[in-house]
């Protein structure tokens, strides 16, 4: 087992990952920005340690200091959490040429991965269905074959990154050649590669994923899906476990799929397959090699910690559960909370002049807020996760409706209103919502 583990992140899932790693007895080193030397992580580390100014780029992304970092402190093993580096091919190679262990996939895993049209393959190679697309983009009779077989519209997607960028729907053929070369552009601005490629644009389908843990000893197995299809902007705000639309024999299925997927690569950590679902059918969008922000609603249906279990994971142990063991108990919601304005989602940084967390059988709550804590302008606007959990999917939505009138952040905005909003309406209510919601959400 590790002795010391440098987390590379900041706020909750630093937080999230600190406490885990005290649980297992194994000690933190927090590294920090400027601007975060009062946050929370920093505080409650055994050790921390200033990797550069306030911007992400000379800090929580500056590979060098993070590595001198670790060397100082001498550490075991470094954890990415989410963001930032998580999914960084080089980072997780260097800290692996440094004699430290990743904590998550091995780095061939990461860039396997990170190229969809390379992932969509080893999918097709393994039987799991994936949304019919083209992939040679300089033959333009290819191209017009693909669209007279499946119609337009159809979607252009960078072939690295994701988030929405690079991404072009096309409605009109006198339109495909400038939504080629704008998603080019974005692509390489975003991913430094402008690689795309065509899909069949499947219109409102549910976003669905499946949560894969796995060790060095080819033990896989799969802990069920979540349902993330509430999402801005292709930013998820809204997550629950399990989907109210998929049956034991569908789940059973698709995660029979998934596991025998990475188990042909070699995976090994937490894995999350995404899909999206519609009329019964599954198609594959892309593989996330990391922890996943969602993670927490699978662990309160499933009651395991899956933060624990990627660590032992990367420490060379062996899963000490099987898949028969694996038992869905109950529901969970998860709502992200954003520091921005709840109708035009402008970030709102800024001090926090009073803070009430709501508690209470089946409430969770991660985040590193506290009283008098300022709110940078430099990172992601998510500062905390509202998850509950009941033994229903009615008990767990009167769950989160009590907790978000508890929930008090004084000082900024935040989307707690909205989040209110969404889960009162009578679409969410009845499950049927797809990934479309927000956009006709009033």
């Amino acid at each position: 087992m590790f002795k010391k583990i440098l987390i590379a992140n900041r706020g909750e899932i630093a937080l999230r990952v600190l406490r885990a790693c005290r649980e297992l007895n194994i000690k933190t080193v927090a590294i920090h920005s400027e601007a975060d030397e009062n946050a929370m992580h920093v505080r409650i580390a055994d050790e921390s340690i200033c990797v550069g100014p306030s911007q992400a780029q000379l800090s929580y992304l500056n590979i060098p200091a993070i590595i001198t970092a670790a060397t100082i402190t001498d550490v075991d093993a470094i954890h990415p959490g989410y963001g930032f580096l998580s999914e960084n091919q080089r980072f997780a190679e260097i800290v692996e040429e440094h004699g430290y262990i990743f904590i998550g996939p091995k780095s061939k895993h990461i860039e396997m991965m990170g190229n969809k049209i390379h992932a969509k393959q080893i999918m097709e190679q393994n039987n799991v269905p994936v949304v019919p697309g083209i992939y040679e983009m300089k033959n333009d009779k290819k191209i017009k074959s693909f669209i007279d077989k499946y119609k337009l519209p159809i979607i252009i997607k960078s072939a690295s990154g994701g988030g929405g960028k690079g991404m072009r729907i096309v409605h009109d053929l006198k339109e495909l050649d400038n939504a080629i070369k704008s998603a080019k552009i974005e692509a390489k601005k975003s991913f430094n590669d402008s690689s795309v490629y065509i899909e069949k644009y499947i219109n409102n389908p549910k976003h669905i994923e499946i949560q894969l843990l796995a060790d060095n000893h080819g033990n896989v197995i799969s802990l069920g899906e979540r349902d993330c299809s509430i999402q801005r902007n292709h930013q998820k705000l809204i997550e629950e476990c399990p989907s109210i639309v998929l049956n034991a024999k569908e789940r059973t299925k698709i995660g029979e799929l998934c596991k025998q997927t990475i188990k042909s690569i070699n995976y090994q950590g937490v894995g999350t397959i995404e899909f999206l679902f519609h009329n019964n059918n599954f198609y594959f969008m892309e593989m996330n090699t990391r922890l996943q922000v969602e993670h927490p609603v699978t662990e309160m249906v499933t009651g395991i910690d899956l933060v624990k279990e990627q660590i032992l994971a990367a420490s060379d142990e062996k899963l000490q559960i099987n898949q028969d063991q694996i038992k869905m108990n109950g529901h969970a919601i998860e709502c992200r909370i954003n520091a921005e304005h709840p109708k035009t989602f402008i970030p709102s940084p800024g001090t926090i002049t009073q803070y009430h967390q709501p508690g209470g059988l089946g409430v969770r709550v991660d985040s590193a807020l506290y009283q008098g804590y300022s709110i940078p302008p430099h990172y992601d606007s998510m500062i905390a996760k509202l998850i509950t959990f009941g033994e229903s999917r009615h008990e767990s939505l009167q769950k989160m409706k009590r907790a978000l009138e508890e929930y008090v952040i004084m000082g900024i905005d935040t989307n707690l209103q909205l989040h209110q909003s969404i889960i009162e309406s009578d679409i969410f209510l009845s499950g049927n919502y797809n990934i479309n919601f927000m956009s006709e959400f009033k």
